[in-house]
């Protein structure tokens, strides 16, 4: 029997995490996965297609049971971790059980952030974070639904997306001057808002939300300018709250998220955190890839390896079908940076690639994001781009070959 080994949370981290250990220390630890979401794990990633009907709930499931079983793993799912206890090195769960540990993991991802409105509680009012969130909408997307989403973030419109497939009236507010701000420029998120406009959802920018209206349900929304939306259904769609409140109960360093260095410890040895509930560097990450990149460096870590995290570079896509768009690092104009800038109204493209002494750093692609995943190596990697410069914005076929007979 190995090592005692805890991962508490049974999302994306988690299952990444004990894939990676199977892979690299298989029979090092005896791996217990303790998750309050009474599912296994499944691919969040994909939520907004679910709720679109482009795939089905059960296609999202990132393994079975058995696989778990088979690797010797032990999976309580459905069963909330109450407290945890460093100097006795102890986890309890909500059912009085209690399992001691070597190694502990905190996994617990995050929830959807709530907004300090009047209104906010009422029946009706609806998150877009998990499968039971798309549960919820699918029973009130019907055709004609009038729904405001509340947010023009990355999930706010794909939230929308879904929606709006679905036959339901659907307006988008958003309090930025543009949609996805945090991953677009502002031409960029200009080509987006036409496409979402093309598809029949109303957006409004610049539009903050007073109260959410109704008396015994949701009625409207209104925004202070003193604009009222009609609406049947609210989405609240503004971000997300890193879950670390037992991580504080047990006394560990805790700001926005759960604090850990570059060996992705916690302030207690043997006690790490991964995902959207960590915070590393002062930056906590709620996309997909800085969670498969921190679990596979703990992985190597518990594994005997010396590595390090040293953060992620941040990349982003729009899963709304028709729409292709892309971004990664850097990619606002500041001293020291240059853009190159190809644009084609006509074909409905744009790229955008931002230069620093000779390495890409940044990237907004819109319509054609075939070259996204070399630009983000390139950005990644910090490869001079002397060789290819004059050609990087047409794409890696070309600048490979002008490098190559250069």
């Amino acid at each position: 029997m190995g090592e005692p080994l805890i991962i508490i949370g049974n999302g994306m981290a988690a299952a990444r995490l004990a894939e990676e250990l199977m892979s690299r220390a298989l029979g090092r630890y005896a791996v217990a996965i303790v998750g309050e979401e009474p599912r296994l794990a499944y691919n969040r990633v994909l939520l907004s297609s679910v709720l679109a009907n482009e795939v089905a709930a059960s296609e999202i499931e990132l393994r079975p049971a058995r696989w778990r079983r088979d690797r010797g793993v032990t999976l309580r799912y459905g069963c909330r971790a109450e407290a945890v206890d460093p100097g006795a090195r102890t986890v309890t769960l909500a059912d009085g059980t209690r399992f001691g540990f070597g190694q502990l993991v905190f996994a617990t991802g995050s929830r959807a952030s709530t907004l300090p409105l009047p209104g906010i509680d009422l029946p009706g009012v609806l998150r877009f974070r998990d499968i039971d969130d798309v549960d919820a909408l699918n029973r009130v997307a019907r055709k004609g639904a009038r729904v405001v989403v509340i947010g023009g973030g990355l999930l706010g419109l794909e939230a929308a997306h879904g929606l709006a497939k679905a036959g339901s009236r659907v307006a988008v507010v958003h309090l930025m001057d543009r949609l996805m701000e945090r991953q677009l420029d502002a031409r960029a998120a200009a080509m987006l808002r036409r496409a979402i406009e093309a598809r029949g959802i109303t957006v409004r920018t610049q539009a903050s939300t007073a109260r959410i209206v109704g008396t015994h349900r949701v009625e409207g929304v209104e925004l202070v300018d003193g604009t009222g939306l009609v609406a049947d259904v609210v989405v609240v769609a503004t971000g997300i709250t890193p879950n670390v409140e037992i991580a504080r109960a047990a006394g560990l360093d805790v700001k926005r998220g759960i604090v850990v260095d570059d060996r992705l410890q916690t302030s207690t040895q043997g006690v790490h955190a991964i995902g959207e509930c960590a915070e590393h560097r002062r930056q906590c990450y709620g996309l997909v890839e800085p969670v498969h990149e921190q679990a596979r460096i703990l992985a190597r870590r518990l594994a005997g390896e010396d590595a390090r995290y040293h953060g992620s570079i941040v990349t982003t896509n729009l899963k709304v079908s028709g729409i292709k768009l892309f971004s990664a690092g850097d990619f606002l104009e500041s001293a020291g940076t240059e853009a190159i800038v190809l644009s084609d109204p006509a074909a409905d493209t744009y790229k955008k690639l931002m230069i620093a002494d000779d390495r890409l750093v940044g990237a907004v692609l819109y319509g054609d994001t075939e070259d996204g995943p070399w630009y983000f190596d390139l950005i990644r990697n910090g490869v001079s781009i002397a060789p290819f410069r004059d050609d990087l914005v047409f794409g890696r076929a070309l600048a490979m070959r002008a490098a190559a007979a250069a």
